[in-house]
């Protein structure tokens, strides 16, 4: 396929016109927003997961693979500071798969259900008739927390761009096991006004190109300030691992500078939250090397068409 994820999905946006009464998000966001009337929306979002793409059957157990299956779309509830509701799963099952396997896969997914507060109310059983891999896809619903929802587009020239946590080296282990950054969102939230936010699942660099495309800014990342994840220190190229890797499930947001300094004086969560840069008026997505060097800083991260 020749068109890239957010091409095709800009595609898809530009062959219907919603309404922003009834839908106040369409999309291009990390969830859709309807609304119900009287005040009331609700918010929606599904993902799909593949046997060889977003986990190894081979290595990964059951349960790690239902876990991280709910976990992903809690993540994209924390990506607009939205509150996880219910969710429902549908499962493809590859030829011969048991009872007791499927039993397993359903611990996991109830395991971050519970953990997060989010029940699991139903979803679809099926089989595959030839020889074909396990999907799991899960569509969540939440509800806006005390703030409206934070979208990718609302970057302003001048903003800190921060992030949670530590970024790379998630496919040695964390992408099966991440925590997604649900109450650390509601709490960025009620301490702070956050112009845009989106989850780092595609890699750092592939992300914030996405928030400066759709808000019309740039951007300069000061690489030196990019906090590098202990498993990405072990790779031969630490510092690329933290900015395109992917499956980090961390927070990435921009803001003033001065919410930025009273959010970073008033933050006490276990979870550290670190400037990496700041929103600029060039257009132009930027790194500045720890040499000084500024290069351009190009979409590097997971290409979920291509891989």
């Amino acid at each position: 396929m020749s068109s890239s994820e957010d091409e095709i999905t800009a595609w898809f946006g530009q062959q219907r016109r919603l309404s922003p009464t009834d839908f106040p998000i369409g999309i291009g966001d990390d969830m859709s927003q309807l609304a119900l009337g009287q005040g009331v929306s609700v918010l929606i979002t599904t993902d799909m997961l593949l046997d060889e793409t977003h986990f190894d059957l081979k290595v990964a157990t059951l349960q790690q693979i239902g876990y991280k299956s709910m976990a992903a779309s809690l993540s994209d509830c924390a990506a607009m500071a939205t509150i996880p509701v219910a969710a429902v799963v549908a499962v493809a099952l590859p030829v011969g798969f048991r009872e007791e396997q499927l039993k397993e896969l359903h611990a996991g997914i109830v395991l971050a259900s519970d953990k997060y507060d989010c029940p699991l109310v139903g979803g679809d059983i099926t089989s595959w008739k030839t020889d074909a891999r396990l999907a799991v896809c899960v569509t969540m619903v939440s509800r806006p927390g005390e703030k409206p929802p934070v979208r990718r587009s609302g970057a302003t020239v001048g903003d800190v761009i921060g992030v949670t946590g530590s970024l790379g080296g998630s496919g040695l282990r964390r992408h099966l096991e991440f925590e997604p950054r649900v109450q650390e969102a509601q709490e960025l939230a009620r301490l702070a006004d956050l112009h845009a936010m989106m989850d780092i699942s595609d890699g750092l660099s592939t992300d914030l190109n996405r928030i400066g495309r759709q808000s019309g800014v740039g951007a300069m990342v000061e690489a030196a300030a990019v906090p590098v994840s202990v498993d990405a220190g072990t790779q031969a190229e630490p510092l690329q691992a933290a900015l395109n890797e992917g499956e980090d499930f961390e927070l990435l947001f921009t803001l003033a500078p001065e919410q930025w300094s009273e959010l970073h004086r008033k933050w006490d969560r276990p979870v550290p939250i670190s400037q990496i840069g700041r929103i600029t008026d060039t257009g132009r997505m930027q790194i500045r090397m720890p040499d000084g060097r500024i290069e351009e800083l190009k979409p590097g991260g997971y290409e979920h068409l291509t891989g």
